[in-house]
């Protein structure tokens, strides 16, 4: 593949650009595997368990704006970066192909309704799906470390692994995987498979042919398949830096750096990995895209300045995306300072990826906790320095349900809009939470769904009844307390806007009640 010319149009290479380890090898044959640990899970149990961590990701915009526009590619809704990554010698793929962006389903699922015959590409996920007539077409990303039995040596991930679902499945004839590898410089002639992942087991299927950014595969049948690469030489990947800040009542400033291929698969682990830690981090928005390749086997160094404790020091780059427990840099700093991160690699010193990071960056979201906390002190205050009369005692209580004073009105009690945008923002475990964490029964979830198709409704549903069982407990706060930590910080966040707004208008309320018994008094 040359350097000046490396997108590779479909059908330009045969079958042996793609099956180098082997002459013989034809097109459908296929090498199968036995099941792995969890290789006996259907494809659909594995598309609607995967986590909507969309939206777990709580970005916060810095004061460089346009630096960003200029240098920060595009995201799609996992936190991961769309489609290729700015390299000179793959960026130029994306013109020749017609973009189409998916409508977001429930549960972390895209769906493209395509019009006519053609060849596509996903604006969110990178792939290229070429059909012979309108089809509607639905898919979702999923979690290579669920299947990390099925990849034996010396095959190892090429890109993210993904469950497709066509109705008219003979329509789809082809699909295109993005890949994280950079083939860019003519050296490189890896051999390209997919693993075709099939209900108890799994085959590695040879692909019709790969391009700079793609690897081509002929469907057989639909079910979760991924590209593998298999290299004689070092692989080179084009690599993202990912950024989370913990969340606490300390002083300092905690940070986890995360380093990875720029594969979507890996770069949704590490947002689940996020998620379930015992302690809770926030997504720090900065350009993820290393701006040198990343290459297996090289050591590299997280530099901060000014000094900051930094564990590990040093980190040898692997391709985790098999791993379950994926590996972070811990950054550690005393005081509330800018600072710049900046990876390099040690062999050449060579600036791999760099940030500058201001207090901007996280400063919107610890003042909504702060503002909510000093609120809540504030009524506290307030309880006890105030000698309220009998009259103004009984006051507050009414305030504290649903009453009307002097025209204004306040509620404790969650609204069907809030509960409508709580549920929305509910990924494919809220059944799991609706029982671990509401009490509720599966003969509840059962009529429901009986009742309701769309499962955005189903959710919200099913937080009416709840909240029409706790009665005059059906606040935010109650909600809050009850899921912890088994939520995205998106419902943590909305549940704490609500509460706060509600504090807010009774704090006004109560003033207005005080006054108005001081003047009686009076």
């Amino acid at each position: 593949m040359a350097a000046e010319s490396p997108c590779i149009q479909a059908g330009a290479l045969d079958l042996e650009a793609s099956c180098e380890e082997g002459a013989g090898c034809a097109e459908g044959c296929a090498e199968e595997l036995p099941a792995g640990e969890n290789g006996s899970e259907s494809s659909s149990s594995s598309s609607s368990e995967d986590d909507s961590d969309t939206e777990e990701s709580d970005t916060r915009r810095s004061d460089e704006e346009q630096e960003k526009k200029e240098s920060q590619p595009d995201r799609n809704e996992s936190g991961g970066v769309n489609c290729l990554p700015h390299c000179e010698h793959c960026r130029n793929e994306n013109a020749q192909r017609e973009q189409v962006t998916p409508r977001r389903l429930a549960g972390g699922q895209y769906l493209l309704k395509l019009d006519a015959d053609g060849t596509y590409q996903c604006s969110v996920t990178g792939l290229i799906f070429e059909v012979t007539e309108a089809v509607t077409i639905s898919y979702s990303l999923l979690s290579w470390s669920k299947y990390a039995g099925l990849v034996k040596p010396p095959w190892v991930v090429g890109g993210p692994l993904f469950d497709v679902h066509c109705k008219a499945a003979s329509a789809l004839t082809s699909i295109a995987f993005p890949h994280s590898l950079c083939l860019g410089d003519g050296d490189s002639h890896p051999a390209f498979k997919v693993l075709h992942i099939k209900g108890a087991g799994a085959a590695i299927e040879p692909s019709m042919d790969y391009s700079a950014s793609h690897v081509r595969w002929l469907v057989s049948s639909l079910s979760p398949v991924g590209p593998l690469i298999r290299s004689e030489e070092p692989l080179l990947y084009h690599g993202a830096v990912v950024l989370y800040k913990a969340v606490d009542s300390d002083p300092s400033l905690l940070f986890r750096v995360y380093v990875a291929t720029n594969n979507e698969s890996f770069i949704k682990d590490i947002a689940k990995a996020v998620k379930h830690s015992k302690k809770k981090f926030i997504k720090i928005d900065k350009p993820p895209v290393c701006q040198k390749l990343l290459q297996k086997g090289k050591r590299y160094r997280l530099l901060c300045e000014p000094e900051a404790e930094v564990t590990p020091e040093e980190i040898e780059f692997v391709d985790g995306s098999l791993l379950k427990l994926k590996s972070y840099i811990e950054v550690y700093l005393e005081k509330h300072e800018d600072f710049t991160l900046s990876l390099i690699e040690l062999e050449s010193e060579a600036v791999v990826w760099k940030a500058k990071l201001r207090e901007s960056d996280w400063i919107h979201y610890d003042q909504n906790k702060n503002e909510l906390k000093r609120n809540a002190v504030s009524i506290k205050r307030r309880k006890s320095t105030n000698s309220f009369s009998e009259e103004e005692t009984h006051c507050g209580k009414k305030q504290r349900s649903n009453s009307t004073t002097d025209g204004i009105k306040t509620t404790n009690l969650l609204t069907d809009q809030q509960l409508m945008a709580i549920a929305k923002l509910f990924g494919a475990e809220w059944k799991e939470v609706a029982i671990e964490c509401l009490q509720m029964e599966m003969k509840d979830i059962q009529q429901i769904q009986a009742k309701e198709q769309e499962v955005n409704m189903q959710k919200f549903l099913l937080l009416s009844k709840w909240r029409e069982r706790e009665q005059s407990n059906g606040t935010a706060q109650n909600l809050y307390n009850r899921l912890g930590e088994k939520v995205s910080y998106d419902i943590v966040q909305l549940l704490e806007g609500i509460h706060f707004s509600y504090l807010f208008n009774f704090i006004t309320v109560s003033q207005m009640c005080f006054k108005s018994s001081r003047q009686r008094v009076y």
